[in-house]
């Protein structure tokens, strides 16, 4: 038998990036513990829709935890309460019967909310422009192992490269610091022969990037790290450090 929890949403409603927000409270009744977090928001907004009210607007897309773009701060957390997840992933059979929960968007000025639940993450898109691309030669399909990675490198590269970009990171960083994010991109090519004949000029770039943009600095808490949905470490941070170091130096 399917079982159904009663709740009550708090939500943050904001028309636009200079406009005052403010919460707005709504019940919801027999919402399946099967359902997902999105799913729950979408029967919210039918019966928005019902009584002739404005839905709430938020970020979503695959659905499937891949684009990151369900970027919700629930209960105090990136992503809610469940572990290694997005929002789209979350289930509200992590909720109770009767329990009140809080959405909001990220925090961050330099994620500015367009409006209600969805914030502007270009700031992630600029940086990852700044860092420009890598002018190795594919030319066709090559074998798998023409040039020799060790299995190591291999698996820190692959694990750097899992970030999805979310922003859980910086919503998380009571600095608003993007250095997990940017030190994941540069991890994923620093770590890999085809990525070091652009490295030092990539680093600067990017470090560059994200202090324009107004992100701020790193102070070791690992909020980042405990709330990223793929597990990215921070050891990448000290990675992106060295990096950048060794970079100004040969300047």
């Amino acid at each position: 038998m399917e079982k159904t929890i009663n709740i009550t949403l708090k939500v943050w409603r904001q028309r636009g990036p200079k406009e005052n927000g403010a919460f707005e409270t709504f019940q919801l009744k027999n919402i399946s513990t099967d359902s997902s977090f999105l799913e729950m928001l979408d029967v919210l907004n039918e019966q928005l829709v019902s009584e002739q009210k404005e839905p709430i607007v938020f970020d979503h897309d695959c659905r499937e935890g891949i684009c990151g773009m369900c970027s919700l701060y629930i209960n105090g957390h990136a992503h809610g309460p469940d572990e290694d997840v997005t929002t789209c992933q979350l289930h509200m059979r992590k909720f109770k019967d009767g329990e009140t929960i809080t959405v909001e968007p990220w925090r961050s000025a330099s994620f500015p909310v367009i409006r209600d639940l969805m914030v502007d993450r270009n700031a992630f898109d600029k940086i990852i422009q700044a860092g420009g691309y890598t002018s190795v030669n594919t030319g066709g399909v090559p074998d798998a192992n023409s040039i020799p990675i060790s299995k190591i490198d291999a698996d820190e590269a692959m694990d750097a490269a899992s970030c999805i970009g979310c922003g859980a990171c910086v919503a998380a960083c009571k600095n608003g610091s993007a250095m997990l994010f940017v030190s994941a991109k540069v991890s994923q090519l620093a770590l890999l022969p085809q990525g070091r004949v652009e490295a030092a000029a990539r680093v600067k770039k990017m470090v560059a990037k994200m202090d324009e943009l107004g992100f701020g600095n790193c102070t070791n808490t690992r909020a980042c790290e405990a709330e990223c949905p793929k597990n990215v470490s921070i050891a990448n941070i000290a990675r992106m450090n060295r990096e950048f170091i060794c970079a100004k130096l040969k300047d």
